[in-house]
Formats: structure tokens, sequence, C-alpha cells
């Protein structure tokens, strides 16, 4: 059940016991997801999943910047410079 932002700030000891004890809790605005609460657990075990994006490998300035390209295999059309064919 998503709060309304003005529930959440009104009700938030309430809030934050469900997002402790029933999980991440959704927080909406005039009807429109907008935020998430979740338990402190939860959330470092999200960071320390996360994947770098590229370009957050690419702006560190102290970063490997040696990217692997994988490119498929060139597929060549039979060429002749004859000018009969």
């Amino acid at each position: 059940m998503p709060w309304q932002v003005y529930d959440a700030k009104a009700r938030f000891s309430e809030f934050l016991d469900a997002a402790l004890t029933d999980g991440p809790q959704v927080v909406t605005r005039r009807g429109v997801e907008t935020a998430v609460l979740v338990p402190i657990d939860e959330w470092k075990r999200l960071k320390e999943n996360k994947r770098e994006s590229i370009k957050d490998i690419l702006l560190d300035p102290n970063g490997p910047h040696d990217i692997p390209v994988v490119r498929r295999p060139l597929k060549l059309r039979p060429f002749s410079f004859d000018e009969d064919e």
C-alpha cells in the first residue's frame, strides 16, 4: 500500500515501522510514485551489488580505461575490380 506524502509526514513513526517490519514503503505525490523508504540493511545490500555504469568507469580519474570492445565478425560480400561483372 503506497503512502501519500502528507500521510508519511504526519505518521512518520508508523511509516518507518512499516518499512522495518513489512519491507520497502512507496511514497506517492499527487498519485505518482516518487520515493521509497527501505531499511538500512537492504539499502547497504543494494549499494554493494550495484554495477558501475560505463559513465562511472569513464569519469573515474583513477579507474581502468582499457574497456574491452566486443565486435561481431565482419561479413564481406564478394567483390571484383573487373568491370565486366
